[in-house]
């Protein structure tokens, strides 16, 4: 188990400069078009190249584990009785008893029982207020198709304001996403194209894959000063026997993105997936240094946001400090950074 010290603890020490102009504001033109970084963990080698060579760094005898959940167009603009402007985000895109889990961006209070007027004038009334500033609201119309007309695709604050369009309907998706569900992309995936998939299957390479739907567990902030005080909030994942076979059955494994890294730990048990197949199991896992990560020999991600619990979860991996030595190295190169930047290629020492 990697040891780790009281700073790997601190928030503060997952902090690093970042030139605004290297955030990503759209992807790069078809997708695999990417840069990529890869770190070899056993000869502490960082390699400089782009997507299009995933396939030369991963060894045949690996299954890659995608996560196909899809994101819905849950962010949806709204008013009160009296007209002022709210912003609703739906963190569920179904319920069975119209009792909703969202977040309300508002300029004002929002108390339990206020009234809330959506674009097609059907409405919704607050029936909770919970102490992580989230709200259980009760609707009275099609959720599902209020949001396919009025909702937008919940592209990060970071990404041009977090102002959507009809491109981010396409381009804030990955090309195999199936289960509606998620309320944020697992980024990793969105590098991959048919032809990557032709390159990795050609040289053996198998995929199995997962639906964890992506929820506040995976973008809300770490507020604690020590990340042991940090609550992950809790996500939802299934895998059929089928995919829990085939990663079983590898001699190696490698994660696509850090939420397929959280349902495989979740269920991992005595160097197997322990889980039930074809039911849905909840996680809030957190990932940190001090938490040892069985289930894996590499993980393929995006670079995370300063202060995350997705650098942290990458820092339970190789370390806090290789992480920021990486990170440091993808600032000089002048990578692009975050959910539409370039990828990260981590593969483990003896193990890939």
């Amino acid at each position: 188990m990697m040891t780790h010290t009281q700073l790997d603890l601190k928030l503060e020490a997952y902090q690093y400069d970042l030139p605004p102009e290297l955030i990503a504001s759209r992807p790069v033109a078809g997708r695999d078009g990417s840069r990529l970084l890869v770190y070899d963990e056993s000869s502490d080698k960082v390699i400089h190249t782009d997507f299009r060579q995933l396939d030369q760094f991963i060894d045949s005898q690996t299954t890659m584990i995608f996560n196909r959940s899809k994101v819905f167009p849950c962010r949806i603009k709204a008013k009160k009785e009296t007209g002022g402007a709210l912003e609703v985000f739906f963190l569920q895109s179904e319920s069975e008893n119209a009792l909703f889990h969202v977040l309300i961006k508002s300029s004002s209070r929002k108390p339990v029982g206020m009234p809330i007027i959506f674009p097609d004038d059907s409405t919704a009334l607050i029936t909770k207020a919970f102490d992580d500033g989230t709200f259980e609201i009760i609707v009275t119309t099609n959720i599902s198709k209020l949001l396919s007309t009025h909702g937008k695709i919940p592209i990060p604050p970071y990404i041009r304001g977090g102002e959507s369009d009809a491109k981010d309907l396409e381009d804030y998706q990955t090309v195999y996403a199936k289960e509606v569900g998620s309320v944020a992309a697992p980024t990793a995936g969105l590098h991959f194209t048919p032809k990557i998939f032709a390159q990795l299957e050609t040289k053996g390479i198998k995929r199995a894959e997962l639906a964890l739907h992506v929820g506040m567990g995976t973008f809300a902030p770490v507020k604690s000063d020590v990340i042991t005080d940090h609550q992950m909030h809790s996500e939802s994942f299934c895998i059929s026997k089928k995919d829990i076979d085939v990663i079983n059955s590898s001699k190696k494994r490698i994660a696509v993105g850090t939420t397929s890294l959280r349902a495989l730990e979740s269920g991992w048990k005595d160097q197997a997936f322990a889980l039930e197949a074809e039911k849905w199991h909840s996680t809030n896992i957190f990932l940190h240094p001090g938490k040892e990560v069985k289930s894996i020999d590499g993980i393929l991600t995006n670079f995370h946001l300063p202060g995350s619990s997705l650098i942290m979860l990458v820092s339970s991996i190789i370390g806090r400090e290789k992480t920021l030595s990486l990170y440091q190295e993808a600032v000089k190169e002048r990578y692009r950074f975050f959910s539409y930047g370039d990828a990260m290629l981590i593969l483990r020492k003896g193990r890939s």
